[in-house]
């Protein structure tokens, strides 16, 4: 199975639905808090090539983006074979 980041905030809504996604897939994922740590925003920034939005989603260590693209990958039938079940 892979590997799945997810930096989130503890309210956002799209970070809620990605993970109730992997979740309901059986997926266990690292979540990252950057609520109150700014060097984990700015890992979070880097990371993803300026992305400053939530989630930032990352499969093996490639960005995969945010919710709606988890989302369309699990609509376009793709999203098992990213994660590797």
């Amino acid at each position: 199975m892979a590997t799945v980041e997810i930096y989130t905030t503890r309210f956002c809504p799209f970070c809620i639905r990605a993970k109730n996604l992997l979740k309901a897939k059986g997926v266990s994922f690292e979540e990252i808090p950057i609520d109150t740590d700014p060097d984990l925003r700015r890992e979070m920034n880097l990371r993803s090539g300026g992305g400053v939005t939530v989630p930032q989603i990352f499969i093996d260590g490639e960005l995969i983006g945010g919710c709606d693209d988890l989302v369309a990958l699990e609509q376009r039938g793709k999203l098992d074979k990213v994660l590797d079940i």
